[in-house]
């Protein structure tokens, strides 16, 4: 992907105040993007537009709850009336929610996670499209997760919530596709993020065990992940459609071996992060 090959295009990202939505706009910037930066966490977002212009991009901040309706109207309308267009979305915001089995899980618990995590992409989805189809052209991409595809014991709303992005990302494909819009999704594995990092806190058991099972021997960074999301986004994927693009080092294929050697560099890359 060449430098400046989305010049005088516009991007939205959400939940770009941390982890894989600042790394996704300042990925979308470094492409020559104008990045709308969206969090609940403004203070946050104003951080991500200041690393996207201290590297020489343009970006803006926008405070935004996604799960509520009207807010997210009004930050497409706004994108509307201030750039004319939208180009590309990025709707990754979310939250862990809470752990625990499902059959001990509180409702208020679950409607929590289900509307932050997946609400909230339709939401952003309906009104993207909407914009994006008076343009007659598009890209979004819905942060899943692996959780979605394979289950994950004690996150029951969390994959439920992923498991249903993958479905709507699919069906958005299939009904934009012949209007010159794109639908696709990123499938996150293990990631060290804020998010992640205070789960790994939480339980540490859960956080060695799952470093254990990773075939390639190390959790993602936050720009592992935006990669994958700002190509899917990019001319380069113009045929790609309808795709999860699952980026999660292996684990989906198997867990690595109990007696595996851990792969070289791995305890410094996570260290590092």
């Amino acid at each position: 992907m060449s430098d400046q090959e989305m010049a005088g295009r516009v991007a939205l990202v959400t939940g770009a105040a941390s982890g894989i939505g600042r790394a996704s706009a300042l990925a979308f910037a470094r492409r020559g993007a104008v990045v709308v930066v969206a969090d609940l966490d403004l203070a946050g977002a104003e951080d991500t537009v200041a690393l996207v212009e201290d590297a020489g991009g343009a970006a803006v901040a926008q405070r935004v709850d996604v799960a509520d309706e009207d807010q997210v109207g009004t930050l497409i309308s706004g994108i509307d009336a201030n750039h004319g267009r939208l180009d590309y979305a990025l709707n990754n915001a979310g939250i862990s929610g809470a752990a625990g089995p499902i059959a001990g899980m509180r409702k208020a618990d679950w409607d929590t996670t289900i509307a932050v995590n997946m609400t909230s992409v339709f939401l952003c989805l309906r009104a993207e499209l909407e914009l994006m189809s008076r343009q007659g052209h598009g890209a979004v991409v819905n942060t899943a997760s692996v959780a979605g595809i394979t289950g994950n014991a004690t996150l029951g709303a969390y994959a439920a919530a992923k498991a249903g992005v993958v479905g709507l990302t699919k069906v958005a494909a299939i009904e934009q596709a012949p209007y010159g819009i794109r639908v696709n999704a990123v499938a996150p594995g293990f990631t060290v993020t804020g998010m992640t990092e205070k789960s790994m806190a939480d339980n540490p058991e859960w956080a060695a065990a799952a470093l254990a099972a990773e075939p390639v021997g190390r959790a993602a960074t936050p720009e592992e992940i935006a990669e994958a999301a700002v190509w899917l986004c990019s001319d380069a994927a113009s045929y790609v459609v309808g795709h999860v693009l699952v980026v999660d080092g292996g684990i989906t294929v198997g867990r690595r071996p109990p007696d595996a050697s851990p792969v070289a560099g791995a305890d410094a890359v996570l260290a590092r992060e």
